[in-house]
């Protein structure tokens, strides 16, 4: 219990539970001390293995039928993720991430510019696009970018990182908690965009300032004899990166365009939408679907059908409604702004911002304020630690394979000032804006 950040309740809370119930119980804590570690100790298991082993092991042990078990995944949210990652592989097999960033580098801006462009690209992408696709797409040439014109990397990357995650807050469609959250409270998809953009802006801003002018902002770059500072130079290309193709990126951008228009102003199933938009992008003569589908993050969408069926189960015994009946006595209300934005904060660094999101959800109301903070709350949380958002350690990994390194010190300086700061947005707006 101590994972769900929930104080251990008194002996009264606790009896009554059958051994069935808490072999459920055995299972739910193994899977987020999982969740927690990133696998398990001595086993060659991610999270997603992890997930898929509890989700097995409930089914065994509650002697639930598979049909019985499927019926607890939210499908629209699987649906909605499956689309929109092959969406994203559109455009990254477009080429359309590097050459935006690479048009991006080719300005004549300072680095302060520079570092703003970079940070509202990869804000605006990352709203309508995987973040993590953006981070993957961005990162290599981000790394080049610097590395040819002799700026201090470290900032540059973390704030990519840090901008994506950000930015996808901005949607119900730019990461995958904000895609589950906005299925199962039934959110309408322009009001949220009205009432999470101005907290997603204020936030890029207070990380471009930290960025342009705190500390390790005045650090000098390296100088090159042979590339004298402030003379522009065009960035090298990398030959395993997709070729800019105009037709396959103006594609992409009609689908997610028309998917956009018709996510703000009807109210079409979201999820049927999609998947008729990854069809028409899978309807092609030169991209062959088995690429794209390679593009597809399978082990995510495992994570997210294990997690259904372990948590449903854990549901099932009724512990965690009596430990939150039991908190409400002592005054404290998850549904409550306050309380919601720790919890879900210390909760997503805890076990991850999708893990966090599913513990949740049951425990809160329908009110369109609790999708809200819990949104905003487990995107900008993810920026905290380098291990908090599988965004950051997309960018480390690739920075590594560029001959840079940012470690976990590193980050902490950009990310914990900035998540306290952007918590802080969210706790305001939240409390007088909205």
């Amino acid at each position: 219990m101590s994972l769900t950040v929930v104080p251990f309740p008194p002996a009264n809370v606790l009896m009554g539970h059958s051994t069935l119930d808490w072999g459920v119980v055995a299972v739910f804590a193994v899977v987020y001390l999982g969740m927690f570690l990133g696998g398990l100790p001595r086993l060659k298991l991610d999270r997603s293995g992890v997930a898929l082993l509890g989700a097995i092991a409930v089914i065994a042990i509650t002697g639930q039928s598979v049909e019985e078990a499927a019926r607890t995944v939210d499908l629209p949210t699987i649906v909605l993720l499956f689309a929109f990652m092959v969406v994203s592989a559109q455009m990254r097999l477009g080429g359309f991430y590097g050459a935006v960033t690479q048009k991006v580098g080719d300005m004549p801006l300072s680095r302060n510019g520079l570092l703003a462009a970079l940070i509202v690209v990869a804000g605006a992408l990352s709203a309508v696009f995987s973040n993590d696709i953006v981070c993957l797409a961005m990162t290599p040439v981000v790394a080049r970018l610097c590395l040819r014109r002799k700026l201090h990397s470290v900032p540059f990357l973390v704030g990519l990182a840090c901008a994506a995650n950000i930015g996808s807050a901005a949607t119900l469609i730019g990461n995958p908690q904000n895609m589950l959250i906005g299925s199962v409270l039934h959110l309408h998809f322009a009001a949220y965009v009205v009432q999470a953009v101005p907290p997603v802006v204020v936030s890029l801003l207070l990380l471009w300032l930290w960025l342009a002018y705190g500390p390790g902002s005045g650090i000098e770059p390296v100088q090159n004899p042979l590339t004298p500072m402030g003379v522009y130079q065009p960035i090298a290309t990398q030959d395993d990166e997709p070729e800019f193709d105009a037709f396959q990126t103006a594609k992409g951008l009609l689908v997610a365009t028309a998917l956009l228009l018709i996510f703000l102003f009807t109210d079409w199933p979201r999820d049927v939408a999609a998947l008729v938009g990854a069809g028409v992008l899978l309807l092609s003569r030169r991209l062959h679907s088995a690429h794209v589908m390679g593009f597809v993050d399978w082990p995510l969408l495992l994570l997210f059908i294990g997690l259904f069926v372990v948590n449903h189960a854990f549901q099932g015994t009724g512990l965690s409604q009596q430990a939150v009946q039991w908190l409400a006595g002592q005054g404290v209300h998850l549904a409550e702004p306050g309380p919601l934005l720790v919890v879900s904060a210390v909760l997503s660094n805890l076990v991850s911002n999708v893990p966090a999101v599913m513990l949740l959800l049951p425990q809160l109301g329908q009110a369109d304020s609790v999708g809200l903070t819990l949104a905003l709350v487990t995107t900008f949380a993810g920026n905290l630690l380098l291990v908090g958002s599988i965004a950051n350690l997309i960018v480390a990994d690739l920075a590594r394979q560029s001959g840079i390194t940012i470690d976990w010190k590193q980050h902490a300086t950009i990310g914990i000032p900035v998540t306290l700061g952007t918590l802080a947005v969210v706790w305001a707006w939240l409390r007088w804006g909205v």
